[in-house]
């Protein structure tokens, strides 16, 4: 838990980590308190509510999905390889916050739901600028999405037989450079 030193980011994890074990009813302020080792007071002194602690755990999405867009835009393989080579790691920080606050209730789905839209286009923004073409970079956004779909359900492995995530991961990335060949020939052909 890298990003846990001080008593806020406890209290988010704690939150974060209940919703997803125990479910989103189970993440009461008692319980939040517990989990995160802290008083109730100390817990209401940084989340003076519950859906304060919601609003928190959206920042931190936000947070976390702005380092990884960073990430993704200075990634040596580009944009659309490194999405996909991180879409099968359904185990890391930014997956664990974004499937916590999807999970979120109590009048705060919508502004999740717009919240996770915005960083969904940013990585469609990024892919589109490197390969150039609108439909190919949803192609590349569909497999990183069922890459993801895939780890959540079946951890590194594809849900099909012999198709464990890390032997597989390079023939994909050579289907995305292909794809990317493709816009490219697209754009010249077209000039």
């Amino acid at each position: 838990m890298s990003r846990t030193s001080t008593v806020k980011d406890r209290v988010l994890h704690a939150f974060e980590t209940l919703i997803l074990r125990d479910g989103e009813r189970a993440a009461t302020l008692e319980a939040v308190a517990a989990e995160a080792g802290v008083s109730k007071g100390g817990l209401l002194y940084h989340f003076g509510s519950r859906e304060a602690l919601g609003e928190g755990l959206i920042e931190r999405l936000k947070t976390l999905a702005q380092e990884d867009l960073e990430l993704m835009a200075q990634a040596s393989e580009g944009a659309a390889q490194y999405y996909v080579r991180t879409s099968g790691q359904a185990d890391m920080e930014l997956d664990r916050t974004i499937v916590a606050a999807l999970r979120l209730a109590h009048g705060q789905e919508a502004r999740v739901r717009t919240v996770f839209a915005e960083i969904q286009l940013r990585w469609f923004e990024l892919i589109r600028e490197e390969v150039g073409d609108p439909a190919i970079a949803q192609t590349i956004i569909l497999i990183g999405d069922g890459l993801y779909y895939n780890s959540s359900l079946h951890g590194q492995g594809l849900g099909v037989a012999d198709t464990a995530y890390p032997e597989r991961l390079e023939s994909l990335q050579r289907v995305v450079e292909g794809l990317k060949g493709l816009a490219q020939s697209k754009l010249g052909a077209g000039k």
